[in-house]
C-alpha cells in the first residue's frame, strides 16, 4: 500500500512551488535572460518540481513492484507503462527530467526558448501529474 501521508505530503510541496512558479508565467524571454534572479528562481523551482514528481513516482513503483527505472526520465516511462500516468503526460514529463538534468548537470547552455515553453504551457502537466496520483491512490483505498 501507497504510503499515503508521504504521497501527500509531498503533492502539498508541489501544490506549493506550483503557486509560486506561476508568478513567473508570464515572463519573457527577455526579461528572463537579463535578470539572473528570475532564471535562478524559475529554474530551481522547476529543478525542485520536476524532483518532487519523481520522488511520488519512485515510491508508488516500489510500492506496486513495477521494474526498477534507470534514470529520472525512466522513472516516468515506467509510470505511463504502468497506466498510472497516461502516454502524453510520461512522455512530457520524461522531456521535463531531461531539461532537470540540463539545470542540474549544467550539460548544456539552459535554453531561455523551452524554460519560456514550460513556463507559459507547461505548468499545468505538474497539476496533470498531480490527479493522476491523486486518482491512483483513491483507486487503492477503494481496493
Amino acid at each position: 500500500m501507497v504510503d499515503k501521508n508521504l504521497v501527500l505530503r509531498k503533492i502539498s510541496q508541489l501544490d506549493e512551488y506550483h503557486s509560486q512558479i506561476l508568478e513567473f508565467a508570464q515572463v519573457t524571454a527577455a526579461e528572463y535572460s537579463a535578470e539572473w534572479k528570475t532564471r535562478r528562481i524559475v529554474e530551481r523551482t522547476l529543478q525542485v518540481m520536476i524532483e518532487l514528481t519523481a520522488d511520488i513516482g519512485h515510491h508508488i513503483i516500489a510500492d506496486q513492484g513495477l521494474r526498477t527505472p534507470d534514470s529520472y526520465a525512466d522513472t516516468f516511462r515506467v509510470l505511463g507503462e504502468a497506466e498510472i500516468i497516461d502516454a502524453s503526460l510520461s512522455s512530457m514529463m520524461q522531456s521535463m527530467a531531461g531539461f532537470r538534468n540540463v539545470v542540474v548537470h549544467g550539460y548544456d547552455k539552459i535554453d531561455e526558448g523551452i524554460v519560456i515553453s514550460i513556463l507559459s504551457q507547461r505548468l499545468g502537466d505538474f497539476i496533470l501529474f498531480k490527479d493522476a496520483v491523486l486518482a491512483f491512490i483513491k483507486a487503492q483505498d477503494e481496493e
